[in-house]
């Protein structure tokens, strides 16, 4: 969701500045950096870390709440070509699942700006229990869907989540957002999804099942 349907990494990273900065650190874009696609209870780990003197939960509570508010009173900044594609996706009777690191309460949110049924399913950060880069939260996603996660497709913008749709065993598609990615023969790399439609996301599939065949 973030970074690939939305655009919401700059409001995650004003938020753990602030976070951070109200006990007395300092939190630069490069430290921003490294917590993105990770599970939240992770990425609350490391601003413990970093002198954050608060529990897990009240980190996430904390950084949800800010963002959800830059949400509302910001609006939602959508990736370019993103609601497109799933309206064609939809359009052609696909089934889809949100798989995101935010809570299920951020997720519904963003969801609720879309003006068309988007998802099928949508699974969250605190319904996991191994967060990205684990491959539970793809897993997960496919068995509530009914199919087969080897016949299915994920679309990821970071490292940690490229890691966790691959080992889950779905054919990914990388779209670079905020952290590069890099080249390799596990997934296809594609620059946006601006201009993308339903029939790129089944060659991938078609693709990934003819290698697998040979």
């Amino acid at each position: 969701m973030d970074g690939t349907l939305v655009d919401t990494e700059p409001y995650w990273m004003a938020s753990e500045r602030e976070l951070v900065g109200s006990f007395g650190g300092t939190w630069t874009h490069d430290d921003g950096l490294l917590l993105v696609g990770l599970g939240l209870w992770n990425s609350a780990e490391i601003l413990r870390s970093r002198g954050v003197a608060m529990e897990p939960d009240e980190i996430v509570q904390w950084l949800t709440d800010r963002v959800q508010r830059k949400l509302d009173e910001e609006g939602v900044p959508w990736r370019p070509g993103a609601r497109e594609l799933l309206q064609e996706l939809r359009g052609r009777g696909i089934r889809t699942a949100l798989v995101t690191m935010s809570v299920r309460r951020m997720a519904e949110q963003i969801v609720g700006h879309i003006p068309f049924d988007a998802f099928d399913v949508i699974v969250s950060g605190d319904e996991v229990e191994a967060p990205k880069p684990d491959p539970e939260p793809y897993r997960k996603a496919a068995e509530l869907l009914g199919v087969d996660v080897r016949d299915a497709v994920a679309i990821e913008d970071s490292l940690v989540g490229l890691s966790s749709a691959v080992s889950a065993g779905a054919a990914t598609i990388g779209v670079p957002h905020i952290v590069p990615l890099p080249e390799s023969h596990e997934h296809t790399l594609w620059e946006t999804l601006e201009g993308r439609g339903a029939d790129d996301v089944i060659a991938v599939a078609r693709a990934r099942r003819e290698a697998a065949a040979r």
